[in-house]
C-alpha cells in the first residue's frame, strides 16, 4: 500500500482499490491491475455506448460503432493514461522500469481501464460514468474522418503509394527524470521528415506523424 487516495481528480473512499489498480503484474502475481482492467473495459464500453446513443439518436449502428471504436481503442486509452497522470503513478519493479514497460501503449491502456474499474467498485457506475464523460468530452465530437490515429493515416498513405513505411527515431530528451519530454523524428524515405515533442514517446510519435502527414498530403 502506498497510501495514495486520489488520481486524476477523483478521491477514493477505499484506497486499497486504487493501490491494486496501479500495481503492475511484475510486482505481484495476484494483487495487480489485471482483474480491474477486465472490469474497467466493460464499464468504459457501457458508458461510451450509452453516451453515444444519447448524443446521436438518429445515427445508424455502423456510424455509432466507428465512433465507439475510436473512443475505447488502445491508443485513446494510452493517451488518457498519460494525460491524466495515471501511468506516472503505476508501480512496477526496477527491472520492468528499465525495460520501458511504463512507455508501452498496451500497458498504459490497461492501467487506464483498471483505474476506471476501481472507480466503479469504489463509487458505483454513476461515478465512473461521470469521470469518463468529463475526460472524454474533447474526443466525443471528433469528425469520423480523423478518428484514425496519425501514425495509421501516415502508414496507409505510404502503402497506397507503394512507399517505404514511416520510421520513428528519438532525436532528443529533456526535462526531469520523472517528467521527460521526448523529441521524435518521423521519416518517409525519399519524401521527407518532421519532428515533434511529447511527454511520452508514443505521444511524440503521433505528433510527428501528424505533422509529416499534413505536409505530404498537402503537397499532392
Amino acid at each position: 500500500m502506498t497510501g495514495q487516495r486520489e488520481i486524476a481528480g477523483y478521491r477514493f473512499e477505499k484506497p486499497s482499490l486504487l493501490d491494486e489498480a496501479l500495481t503492475h503484474p511484475s510486482l505481484s502475481g495476484t494483487h495487480n491491475y489485471q482483474r480491474f482492467e477486465f472490469l474497467g473495459d466493460r464499464v468504459l464500453g457501457l458508458s461510451v455506448a450509452t453516451w453515444l446513443l444519447e448524443l446521436y439518436p438518429g445515427e445508424a449502428e455502423g456510424l455509432l460503432n466507428r465512433r465507439f471504436a475510436a473512443l475505447v481503442r488502445k491508443e485513446t486509452l494510452a493517451v488518457m493514461a498519460c494525460k491524466l497522470g495515471i501511468i506516472k503513478a503505476l508501480k512496477l519493479t526496477p527491472g520492468a522500469e528499465t525495460e520501458g514497460t511504463r512507455e508501452k501503449e498496451a500497458v498504459q491502456a490497461d492501467v487506464c481501464e483498471a483505474v476506471i474499474g476501481a472507480m466503479y467498485l469504489d463509487g458505483g457506475f454513476d461515478t465512473a460514468d461521470a469521470f469518463i464523460r468529463k475526460h472524454w468530452v474533447p474526443l466525443i465530437g471528433n469528425d469520423l474522418a480523423v478518428t484514425r490515429d496519425s501514425k495509421t493515416l501516415l502508414q496507409e498513405w505510404c502503402q497506397a503509394r507503394a512507399l517505404p513505411l514511416p520510421k520513428y527515431e528519438v532525436t532528443g530528451q529533456s526535462g526531469l527524470d520523472h517528467s521527460p519530454i521526448f523529441t521524435i523524428q518521423a521519416t518517409v524515405d525519399g519524401k521527407g521528415s518532421a519532428s515533434a515533442e511529447g511527454s511520452a514517446k508514443r505521444l511524440a510519435e503521433q505528433a510527428a506523424a501528424k505533422a509529416l502527414f499534413a505536409t505530404l498530403s498537402g503537397e499532392e
